[in-house]
């Protein structure tokens, strides 16, 4: 990242990572620049998808004509980056200048910058990624597309939500929870799928060994999935890709094939945040986040629908600074997996001084910090008061990407008292940098921590329809 203009010092800096840029500070002083330069002129970003949904974003930039052209590019790769994850897409429209299309065209390629993503939306949408040049007067109009789904909770229903961490599943029989089981699990690294199918085969009998019969599934899981195929899945990283197409692109195919062929949704986790939060709230206009092994999000509109969008806040930009923490998937620095997870705890818990050891797991770890938070260790709650400054900077990145009345926090991360002084940070944060979202968001944390944790799978078990 080149200009200076994207890198603002916040007013509330992270106890631990004192380096912080926040995304949505930079976002804003670029605009301002913008705006201040008077050579400015709207440019066009649209995203294809799959059945003809089509998203338009509009922006400001320099014009051709300004001395400050040249900072336009760094910023759109960010704005790019992030579109291309919150709603996701495998054919760009560039409207404006066309220099902006063709640095596009580039970071978008196999050798560029951006090659992890668009191979991802490759996969994805099963499409060859391209970036075009549009005119403005030939820019396609926008088509987005939403949908009912969830919120069923008639008959005997098994919900599991696959975290990478812990895998939960819960027995419902016309909607109260009559069994929930969590076992630590391990499956990110796994390279043989026997043992992903074997985990959720036994928790799935486990659940129905609680019930007289099984009506419907429902899958909450971290990824990608469409018509119940596994696209693209952090818990499966570890498969060869041969065997990925051989075993695990189906596996929820299949397993339905074993039941007997009951209805079976399977779902982004962080969809059925928004879900869970949704049907909770008995509104709409819900972001869920679900800080685990990673960051998953969904959203639910005003109008109680998901929507075909990816909400793969994992990969979306919070943090501009370059030296900020790597994703090792993608490989990019400064994105949601690094902040909003036991990854972002673990790290920030080094920075406090914290030694959590070699020998435990990532989950462990994470168990560690919150027991020293409970013992009144004075060095963790530092860390917690660091997560809840990257939370409110980016909850005002989000209000600008959704129509967000209520986000629900979900996931290991949020559990006990860390999850407490989070949130109390984060909302101070919106209170007096950004009233005006401050006034029209709510946060919610589940009172309980059996409803934090296996919350999941309930909403989960909602989303099939019993026909």
């Amino acid at each position: 990242m080149k200009t200076s203009i994207l890198r603002v010092i916040p007013s509330s800096l992270p106890p631990l990572d004192p380096n912080f840029k926040p995304a949505v500070l930079g976002n804003r002083a670029f605009l301002k620049a913008v705006d201040a330069s008077g050579k400015s002129e709207e440019l066009l970003i649209g995203l294809s998808r799959n059945d003809g949904a089509f998203s338009v974003h509009r922006t400001r930039i320099f014009s051709k004509d300004s001395p400050q052209f040249g900072e336009n590019f760094p910023f759109v790769e960010r704005i790019l980056k992030t579109l291309l994850w919150q709603k996701g897409g495998y054919r760009i429209c560039v409207s404006g200048p066309v220099e902006i299309a063709d640095f596009l065209k580039g970071v978008c390629s196999p050798s560029g910058a951006r090659a992890f993503d668009i191979g991802m939306m490759s996969r994805i949408y099963e499409q060859p990624f391209c970036v075009e040049h549009v005119d403005a007067a030939a820019f396609p109009a926008e088509n987005e597309k939403s949908h009912p789904k969830g919120g069923h909770l008639n008959g005997c229903r098994i919900g599991f939500d696959a975290g990478g961490s812990d895998r939960k599943v819960a027995a419902i029989v016309d909607g109260k929870a009559v069994y929930s089981e969590e076992v630590m699990w391990n499956p990110k690294g796994e390279k043989d799928p026997e043992y992903h199918y074997r985990g959720i085969t036994d928790a799935l009998k486990a659940a129905a060994s609680r019930m007289p019969r099984v009506d419907a599934i429902g899958v909450s899981a971290a990824g990608v999935y469409i018509n119940n195929r596994v696209m693209v899945a952090s818990l499966f990283r570890g498969v060869p890709p041969d065997l990925f197409e051989r075993r695990v692109k189906n596996m929820f195919l299949d397993i339905q094939k074993e039941w007997n062929n009951v209805p079976i949704q399977v779902c982004n986790d962080g969809d059925v945040t928004a879900l869970a939060g949704s049907m909770t709230l008995k509104t709409g206009s819900v972001l869920g986040i679900a800080m685990g092994t990673s960051e998953a999000a969904g959203y639910v509109t005003k109008d109680g629908f998901l929507t075909e969008w990816l909400n793969e806040l994992a990969f979306v930009p919070i943090d501009y600074n370059p030296s900020g923490p790597v994703d090792e998937w993608s490989g990019d620095a400064g994105v949601g997996s690094q902040y909003f997870c036991q990854t972002g705890a673990i790290r920030l818990a080094a920075a406090a001084g914290v030694d959590l050891g070699t020998d435990k797991t990532p989950a462990e770890k994470l168990k560690t910090i919150q027991g020293l938070l409970e013992k009144g260790d004075r060095r963790v709650p530092d860390i917690f008061e660091s997560l809840g400054c990257y939370l409110g900077y980016a909850i005002a990145g989000y209000a600008d990407l959704y129509d967000i009345r209520h986000i629900l926090l979900l996931g290991r991360v949020t559990s006990g008292e860390g999850g407490n002084i989070m949130t109390t940070r984060a909302r101070k944060i919106l209170d007096e940098e950004f009233p005006s979202i401050s006034r029209n968001i709510s946060l919610h944390l589940p009172e309980e921590e059996s409803e934090r944790r296996v919350g999941q799978a309930i909403a989960a078990a909602s989303l099939p329809e019993i026909r």
